[in-house]
Formats: C-alpha cells, structure tokens, sequence
C-alpha cells in the first residue's frame, strides 16, 4: 500500500472513528491504518469544532445563554456519537468502585450504566454547560478570545491528547478492545498529532485576530492545559487498572475539554 493512501485511509479512520461527521469512504480497521490515524485525530477534533463554533455564534441570536449552552452541548455529544461521554460514565463506574483492578476492568465492560457514572455524568454535563453559558453571557466582554476560537482549540486539543495517550501508556487489556486495535502505536505519531494540535491553534487564535507572540503563547498554553490535564489523570488511571483502556481514553478527553472551558472561563473571570 502507498504512503500516501495509507495516510489518506488514516485521515478517513480518524473522522469515521471520532465523530459521526458522513465521509462516505470504505477504509480497513486494520491496524497499519488505525495506528496511523492518530496523527489525524486534531484534523477530527477541528472538524468537531467548525461545527460548534458555527453553532456558537448562531445560537446566541434566537436564545439566552443557557438554553444556547444546552443545545451546544448536545451538539457537541451528538458529534461524537456520545462515545466520550460513555468513557467517562464507564470509567467513573469502574475506578470510584474502589474494588480490584480485575473487577473494576470488568465493571467498565458492563453495558449497563451504575449510580457513580450518572453522578459523574450529570456533574460533568452541568459544569460543562454553565462554563460554556458564562462565556456566552459575560465572558466576550471580558476576553478578546471569541467563544468560537475557545471550542475548536479545545476540540483540537482533547482529541490529539487521545492519541498521545494511547502511545504514552501501555493497555490495561493489550488483547481486547481499543488496546488490540492501537497496539503498537508509534511515540513520533503522537508527537505530530500534537505539533498539528498546535498548529491549529495557533491558526484559530490568528484569524480571531490575536497578534503573533499572544496566539503563540496561548496555543502554547492550550497545550500545556492538555498535558497536566491528561498526563495526572493518566498517571492516576494507569495506577489504578494497569494501564488504559477505550473507555479511560473517552473520559480523558471530557476532562481536557472541561479544563480548557475552565482555564478561559478562569482567566477571563480574573481578568
């Protein structure tokens, strides 16, 4: 298979994989092409965020800030298809067991949802919704950083923390699930992935007309919020279980969105 239509497959893996945006194109789950397409998942994450950013702008004109911040928010869960959300209400139910790293591995596999998921759900869900509904009503006029830019970075960068995720730390169940899928997933892929995570931010935060050194610090610091976020609760995660599964992926990307809506919503409030 040529270079160029392996990263061609990888790029259409990474859309089909991470969100429910139709690219009607039939490419083979197979290994070579999933390890790959790590390196696409901030182009995944950018896609996710286009639509929210239009969404952001539009609502806003026919609803308050709430109700706008409650529909984002379910357009944002529908364009990934939930599959987050169900990490983080899987991982939640399984680690918050507090019980051996074999059962609360085989409570994460359950279907079912218990009482801990929802709570964390529900809690993630309302935070999440009153960030965003801050920023709509009072944070523009406290940050010169438009909403728009706000989500796409922070799509941008929970997705490409996936991927270096999933090369830092080795599987809870190597044979099973996304461990069998990813196995073998090179530290350089991982690496691009976040060099195109910052290049996208940096792109964002230039067209909303932030000046050079502030886009580069910001896009630097959009990072680094990703990287504390995600490496503590990778550590944490892999503590507990013996490495990472699909689902601890899932909930590591609602903890990076949620601590970059956070950050700004810190920062423009501090301000």
């Amino acid at each position: 298979m040529s270079f160029v239509k392996l990263h061609v497959q990888a790029a259409v893996a990474a859309f089909q994989f991470l969100t429910r945006i139709p690219v009607p194109v039939e490419v083979p789950f197979e290994r070579p092409v999933l390890t790959r397409s790590i390196v696409y998942f901030p182009l995944a994450g950018a896609a996710i965020g286009l639509c929210l950013s239009a969404a952001s702008w539009a609502l806003p004109h026919v609803l308050p800030p709430w109700p706008s911040a409650v529909v984002l928010l379910a357009i944002w869960i529908g364009l990934s298809g939930g599959l987050h959300l169900d990490g983080w209400m899987d991982t939640a139910d399984g680690v918050l067991s507090h019980r051996s790293r074999d059962r609360m591995l085989e409570i994460m596999k359950d279907s079912r949802v218990g009482a801990m998921g929802v709570i964390a759900a529900v809690l993630l869900l309302l935070l999440k919704a009153s960030l965003i509904a801050w920023l709509i009503g009072e944070g523009l006029s406290k940050s010169y950083i438009a909403i728009p830019a706000v989500l796409l970075v922070s799509a941008v960068w929970s997705r490409a923390w996936m991927g270096i995720a999933i090369a830092g730390w080795k599987p809870a169940r190597p044979n099973e699930g996304i461990g069998q899928l990813f196995h073998g997933v090179k530290l350089g892929y991982a690496l691009v992935s976040a060099g195109l995570a910052l290049f996208i931010s940096f792109a964002t935060l230039i067209i909303n007309e932030v000046n050079l050194l502030e886009a580069a610090l910001l896009a630097v610091s959009a990072g680094c919020v990703a990287f504390v976020t995600g490496g503590l609760m990778a550590l944490w995660l892999n503590r507990k279980l013996g490495g990472l599964t699909g689902d601890t992926y899932g909930a590591m990307n609602e903890a990076v969105e949620l601590a970059m809506l956070m950050a700004v919503v810190i920062w423009a409030y501090m301000s």
